[in-house]
């Protein structure tokens, strides 16, 4: 069967691809998911995406190649495997960023093309449902739910009114151009349970006869007629499928596969593809650079008594909770285990912010690289919002079946370490500042014993991992920018009918976590391949 498009990936762009192609347009679409159905009791409960961590069929494990700047140390990076991508796994978090950055995303396709935050507002809202929040910034009626936490535990609390003390102001909307302060985040939710973007708008259309969806299905290159993209190839329960697309086929694939999938047809740095027999089509050297993503060091101390989730998954805690849970969606399980944080400027202190800090409330840290006595506790998560350096990804050989290789430079940039050093030193000073430290015991990590910027800084390069946000690996620019894979459309340059419409295309990375970006760059994307007049922007 011949499709009008098809959709490879089924990701938060992809379900807002497919729903909106379906649903308004009655356009026939196949989208192509390569990992597993989102059918498991976990992915509604909030808390679930815990359970998945350690290791789960719904995620693939990517790992970099030696890094360089952490002395050699390789870092794992999780990629979701499943309907609904990240939005399926994720810990929920509702974020837009800056609306400075918008004017580099603007900047970066010439200006007054439709990406500046004023433009791209409209897109949030229509597609929001906000459970509290209304006005120019938020929408009610949408069919992505956005609400705030169902559970909130002690150390929330402690948190706020301490950053409070500190002179760090409270903020109640982090997504209404303001980011400075400290509060409580919304998540994608709906009385207490999660609304992915396949919940949300692949529910929908399911049952619509245009609508095909292929999950386990591995798409190995593009199809050609000429410098036309005219269909797929794929895998699919032990046997190669091709497709074809009457107008165009659309990659939601991530930052990781969608420019994997490039160069396996032939579209990307020409000497890299040589390297590994591919012929080359269209010699695009952006594709695969610069790889962003948002990265984190922890600041961890135990408490002195139970103020947040230690031991709140075991026993007959667990068992109470859960039946709490599945008879009103309340209690422990409703949370994510982080129900607030920090955006600020540890060096400078001032609303230039350039570090979000997650308040978790227990002990959390990666196992692999340190262990700690279980008990309660805190940890402060540091996450750097606008890393200088930039990674890269190649392909391991021409065979569509091995992973890319991964190079996320983490710490790449003196900026960035000098940053997360900073950080460091400042969620000492919220330990030690009340109420936070009338609950602390002791710090676990770094360790009162590190204290010197030479210690904290192999510290650093010890323990730091992605916040699950790799961006700009196919960046939108101009035709005139070598540099640029797609233009200000999403138009793949240099062929025709393909284009991409996920998180790759970000020329910079928002300081926010990215999923609620990504489904609004699909909106927008589709309405710009679709000829819709773009939404007046937001007056505020």
């Amino acid at each position: 069967m011949d499709y009008d498009y098809i959709v490879v990936g089924g990701g938060s762009s992809g379900c807002v691809t497919a729903w909106r192609l379906v649903e308004k347009y009655g356009a026939r679409v196949l989208m192509l998911e390569a990992g597993h159905l989102d059918d498991s009791m976990l992915f509604k409960m909030p808390a679930g995406f815990f359970k998945m961590l350690g290791g789960s069929k719904y995620l693939n494990i990517y790992e970099s190649e030696p890094q360089p700047a952490l002395g050699g140390r390789t870092s794992k990076v999780p990629q979701a495997n499943v309907l609904g991508g990240g939005s399926s796994v994720n810990a929920m978090i509702y974020m837009r960023g800056k609306p400075s950055e918008y004017a580099e995303w603007d900047a970066a396709v010439g200006n007054n093309a439709g990406w500046s935050w004023e433009h791209m507002l409209p897109y949030y809202t229509r597609l929001e449902g906000n459970e509290r929040l209304n006005g120019p910034a938020h929408g009610i009626d949408g069919p992505l739910k956005v609400s705030d936490h169902k559970y909130i535990c002690d150390m929330a609390h402690v948190f706020l009114k301490t950053m409070q003390g500190m002179g760090v102001p409270y903020t109640n909307d982090f997504n209404a151009g303001t980011q400075y302060g400290a509060g409580f985040m919304q998540l994608t939710t709906d009385h207490g349970k999660r609304c992915s973007a396949s919940v949300a708008f692949l529910d929908p259309i399911r049952k619509n006869k245009n609508f095909s969806l292929k999950t386990g299905a591995k798409v190995t290159r593009l199809l050609f007629e000429g410098d036309k993209v005219v269909g797929v190839e794929y895998a699919h329960k032990g046997q190669v499928h091709q497709a074809r697309a009457g107008q165009e086929v659309i990659l939601c694939s991530g930052s990781y596969v969608s420019p994997k999938m490039l160069m396996l047809s032939g579209i990307g740095p020409a000497a890299e593809l040589e390297k590994h027999g591919i012929k080359v089509r269209v010699d695009l050297p952006g594709v695969g650079q610069n790889l962003q993503d948002h990265h984190e060091v922890p600041v961890s101390a135990y408490t002195n008594g139970a103020y947040g989730y230690f031991g709140e998954e075991r026993g007959l805690k667990m068992l109470v909770n859960g039946v709490q849970y599945l008879l009103f969606n309340s209690g422990p399980v409703a949370s994510n285990g982080a129900e607030t944080c920090a955006f600020v400027n540890p060096i400078t202190r001032d609303s230039d912010t350039t570090v979000k800090i997650y308040c978790v409330a227990m002990i959390y840290l990666d196992r692999d690289v340190f262990d700690a006595k279980p008990g309660h506790g805190v940890t402060f998560t540091l996450c750097l919002m606008r890393p200088k350096a930039r990674g890269n990804l190649k392909l391991k050989s021409a065979n569509p079946l091995d992973n890319v290789v991964i190079n996320p430079n983490f710490l790449g940039h003196p900026d960035d370490l000098a940053t997360e050093i900073a950080a460091i030193r400042y969620a000492r000073e919220i330990l030690a500042s009340r109420p936070m430290k009338d609950t602390i015991s002791q710090e676990v990590l770094p360790g009162p014993d590190i204290q010197t910027d030479d210690e904290l800084a192999a510290f650093c390069r010890r323990t730091v991992k992605t916040n699950y946000h790799p961006v700009g690996t196919c960046a939108m620019g101009l035709e005139s920018n070598p540099m640029s894979v797609v233009t200000p459309e999403l138009k793949v340059k240099g062929v025709q009918s393909l284009r991409i419409f996920d998180a790759s295309i970000m020329p910079n990375i928002l300081s926010s976590n990215t999923n609620a970006p990504t489904m609004a760059i699909a909106d927008k994307a589709v309405s710009m391949m679709m000829g819709e007049a773009p939404l007046p922007p937001a007056q505020i």
